[in-house]
């Protein structure tokens, strides 16, 4: 009782001190920035409202800082500031010029929106995403007092994607641009769409509210309302709501577009492709920072694959990573010491905001300073050190490869048995959850907390090494080679990468760690597209297939004492949509379509499951 009393204590002082520090930020924001609203032309007549903030001191030039959003730029009234600006306060009191602006077609800018919308083609005429930009910064750079010509763009998640598209035939006052979560591939890994599986939860919760057109412009107070669930329960909810075509003929209808569109593209067919913005990523010049976090339950997958996609088109881009411990936003939400249960022992976010973030700012658009970020940032958890790489991932690895073995083990020596599998029944009925406990919202903790309550169902198979006698670092992605069989048609795999702690591991924050499993890395993968996501193959009944697939990026040191497990899963519910285990378009399936099917997971010496890992050498 004590304990518990001390925590409060403390919880409220903190709560104190946070309002203190709230409050003080938005006296500043009044004090030191005048703010105009305008509505900028955009070169097909339509215009996009900006809220602007000029520090009133006028004796010296500034840079323009550009966000870029569809979440709406409020308050609304040029007597009405918002709160903070940029995105951390020591970035507002080092002084620019901070622009928002509301997308095409939402809130109150004109235009239609559409949502991750294409990039024009070379040559091409009509707009885009980069060409509003483009507009808007070309009427700054006429119309703006005291502002030196050099802009930035920074956006987190569905912003983090408008500043990626700023990079395709940017406008010659931008400088420096940091994509940070960035939306990429709402297909392949970002947000609604994992590897072909729909990721339920947060398609269907986001989408039903987003998603509601807009005929004219509005202010947040007309806007659509948040959706209540007849259940609290998520997992409860979405099983008794049925199939995705019963989830959406209940609740959407015809209304919210880009989810009827979801529905009618259930491969990855052109529609898809025309909104994936990598392959225009070329002849990039603005310095770039991509920054996210491996624990981001949204766009980890963008973070990645956008530092990787500028790379690869424009060797000599001045393009580096950062990567941390974080949820999607962490580096700018909160210091960044822990994560759920699990503590870093470094204040990971104000290292990045200090160290990284306004110095990149500075130098790049005020010529202040030094920038010393390296090529790649990476926090290794486990560890819990900053590393930086010359390139990522990091050349400094070996390549091995975690073997399942009979019985429950892993190990990197290749199984000699002849004849060894697994075998079970997956059942869509009674999905696996992707979380313990009775949740009302999917939160963002799942992508780092205990598997112990997954590790105890029938339906996950679980492999995990001896204890370690030395520490194991693993960086970069991470590739399943599974040899599997069902007895059905079609089946979807859930690999997780675990840290098992060891039964010394102390209790932290009251939650019982000896024994804990961290997840350190999980993905799903349809299975119909492991031959490619653009034509779906059924299963064989029976007959033994191989399924490969590659995860988002890791960096984690599995310490001496502790264990590497392994988890594999057919289904990961209401996080992702469930499969019926049989060869169809699942957006078509109904209750009566979903069927149990046996699975065996093959581990022998000609069907060698096994995960591919990078291991880092120590210099």
């Amino acid at each position: 009782m004590k304990k518990q009393f001390l925590l409060a204590i403390a919880m409220a002082s903190t709560a104190v001190v946070f309002s203190q520090s709230r409050k003080e930020d938005s006296i500043y924001v009044r004090e030191n920035y005048t703010k105009v609203e305008k509505l900028i032309p955009m070169r097909d007549g339509k215009k996009l409202f900006t809220a602007i903030y000029m520090p009133k001191d006028q004796k010296q030039k500034y840079p323009v800082l550009l966000n870029r959003t569809p979440y709406t730029v409020a308050p609304y009234g040029e007597d009405k500031y918002k709160t903070s600006l940029g995105n951390f306060p020591a970035e507002m009191r080092e002084g620019f010029i901070f622009v928002y602006q509301d997308v095409r077609g939402k809130w109150m800018s004109e235009g239609e929106f559409e949502d991750v919308r294409p990039a024009l083609k070379p040559g091409q005429k009509g707009i885009d995403e980069s060409t509003d930009t483009y507009d808007t910064l070309e009427w700054l750079s006429k119309n703006l007092k005291n502002y030196n010509q050099k802009a930035g763009v920074y956006g987190i998640s569905y912003p983090g994607f408008y500043s990626t598209t700023t990079l395709v035939n940017s406008h010659p006052t931008l400088k420096a641009v940091s994509p940070q979560a960035p939306v990429t591939n709402w297909y392949l890994g970002d947000d609604f769409h994992h590897k072909g599986a729909m990721f339920l939860n947060d398609a269907f919760m986001f989408m039903i509210s987003f998603g509601v057109p807009r005929p004219e412009p509005i202010t947040p107070d007309k806007g659509p309302k948040r959706f209540v669930p007849p259940a609290k329960e998520m997992y409860k909810f979405f099983l008794e709501a049925g199939s995705n075509k019963e989830l959406k003929d209940k609740y959407m209808g015809t209304n919210i577009k880009f989810f009827n569109d979801m529905y009618a593209h259930p491969d990855y067919d052109q529609f898809w492709k025309d909104r994936n913005i990598l392959p225009h990523l070329t002849q990039v010049k603005p310095a770039v920072m991509v920054v996210g976090g491996f624990f981001d339950a949204e766009d980890a997958y963008g973070t990645f694959e956008t530092y990787k996609a500028i790379e690869k088109q424009n060797p000599k881009a001045n393009n580096i990573l950062v990567a941390g411990p974080w949820f999607h936003g962490g580096w700018v939400r909160g210091d960044g010491k822990q994560f759920g249960d699990i503590k870093f022992d470094h204040p990971t976010s104000i290292d990045y905001q200090q160290n990284l973030e306004l110095p990149f700012f500075n130098y790049h658009l005020k010529g202040k300073g030094q920038f010393k970020g390296g090529e790649a940032n990476i926090f290794i958890t486990g560890s819990n050190q900053w590393k930086t790489f010359d390139t990522w991932p990091p050349k400094n690895t070996e390549t091995k490869q975690l073997y399942f073995q009979p019985n429950g083990k892993l190990s990197f020596d290749k199984v000699q048995r002849t004849d060894s599998w697994d075998e079970y029944v997956s059942d869509p009925n009674k999905p696996v959850p992707h979380q313990d406990g009775v949740q009302t919202s999917r939160t963002r903790e799942y992508m780092i907390d205990d598997q112990r309550f997954a590790s105890k169902r029938p339906d996950v198979m679980v492999y995990q090494t001896d204890a370690l006698q030395e520490d194991i670092t693993l960086t970069g992605p991470v590739i399943n080679h599974l040899f599997v069989s069902t007895t059905g048609t079609d089946a979807d795999y859930v690999v997780k990468v675990i840290d098992v702690y060891p039964e010394t591991e102390a209790d932290f924050n009251g939650k019982t760690m000896a024994g804990y499993q961290m997840l350190v890395r999980g993905e799903i993968m349809r299975g119909k597209y492991r031959n490619g996501f653009d034509k779906p193959e059924a299963f064989q009944p029976g007959f033994v297939t191989k399924v490969n697939y590659e995860m988002p990026d890791i960096a984690h040191t599995f310490k001496k004492g502790h264990r590497i497990m392994i988890q594999v899963q057919n289904s990961w519910f209401p996080l992702a949509d469930r499969n019926p285990q049989k060869f169809m378009n699942i957006y078509e399936a109904t209750s009566a379509d979903f069927q149990k099917a046996t699975h065996r997971i093959f581990h022998d010496v000609n069907n060698p499951t096994s995960v591919e890992v990078s291991v880092l050498k120590e210099k």
